[in-house]
């Protein structure tokens, strides 16, 4: 495989950053995924913290060096992590459980696969122009498809956080499937949280990552977003990858995967607590006590 890949997590406004993203690949698989927490306190940042890690830790043990499913991988980790999520809540006795949205997708032989419950986006990108996204999982994207309100209307309607699907909530997720997607030589892959593709539209994003250099051009999308969102900024995270037969640039985010070891995997997840992007009032001794609880809540899906 050869891709280029980066990634960026803000705070926006927020007091704190509940966002969660992280990537891992294998020499013939790679793993993207995205939550986007909601709870109170820090419970919303452990939520998708919960769900990033169950899905980076499934993809360690299972792509050596495929995935024999990846929509079953897919269905499996994500239930998995609704259901670690759930565990948590119960074990430290929480009125209301945390609760994140998730967006996961697989590149292996060429061919996307990808996977959501809430409304943070996947966008399949090609030549400046958006060719597929994820469909929101919220009550302001029902009222788009019955005609009720526009596009436009939706991104200041009252009632556009309110979701329908997500990890650790009372019900099972609704986790909605892409197709097998083949993917040609330039293609971009985007995934990120409302707080970007909120204030910012899929196709100026499209037209902004045509041939660009992610390194720069996602620090300036998310800019862009939260200048747009101005005081009501939510939190920012994004990942992009160029899938490429050739690099356009050489920079540090370009991969190869031609020489990794069959057994090889690369992962890019921030421990909790740990990014200074993700801004927590927390001590030192609860970031500790809330890794331990993260770690036992993933535990018994790990095996």
């Amino acid at each position: 495989m050869k891709f280029t890949i980066f990634q960026e997590s803000r705070r926006g406004r927020r007091a704190n950053n509940e966002d969660r993203l992280g990537y891992c690949y294998s020499r013939d698989a790679l793993l993207m995924v995205v939550a986007d927490g909601m709870g109170g306190h820090y419970y919303g940042e452990i939520a998708a913290q919960i769900a990033v890690q169950t899905l980076t830790g499934a993809f360690q043990r299972e792509a050596l060096p495929q995935l024999q499913d990846p929509f079953l991988f897919l269905q499996k980790a994500i239930s998995n992590a609704h259901s670690a999520i759930r565990d948590y809540s119960s074990e430290q006795r929480l009125n209301d459980s945390p609760r994140t949205t998730v967006v996961a997708c697989i590149v292996q032989d060429n061919v996307a696969y990808w996977a959501h419950a809430g409304d943070s986006r996947l966008y399949l990108m090609r030549d400046g122009r958006v060719l597929a996204r994820t469909r929101d999982h919220s009550r302001v994207q029902l009222l788009i498809d019955q005609g009720a309100i526009s596009e436009a209307q939706a991104t200041s309607h009252p009632e556009r956080n309110r979701i329908w699907s997500c990890l650790g909530g009372e019900q099972a997720p609704e986790i909605e499937f892409s197709r097998k997607t083949p993917l040609e030589n330039g293609d971009v892959l985007v995934l990120c949280s409302d707080g970007v593709w909120g204030p910012m539209p899929g196709e100026l994003m499209a037209m902004s990552l045509k041939d660009a250099n992610l390194m720069q051009a996602v620090p300036m999308l998310l800019s862009q977003a939260e200048v747009r969102a101005g005081t009501h900024a939510d939190n920012l995270s994004m990942i992009a990858v160029r899938w490429e037969d050739s690099y356009f640039d050489q920079t540090t985010s370009a991969v190869s995967t031609k020489t990794m070891p069959i057994d090889a995997i690369t992962t890019h997840l921030d421990q909790f607590g740990r990014n200074p992007a993700y801004k927590s009032e927390l001590t030192d001794d609860e970031i500790e006590r809330a890794i331990a609880e993260i770690n036992h809540a993933i535990q018994k899906f790990s095996k």
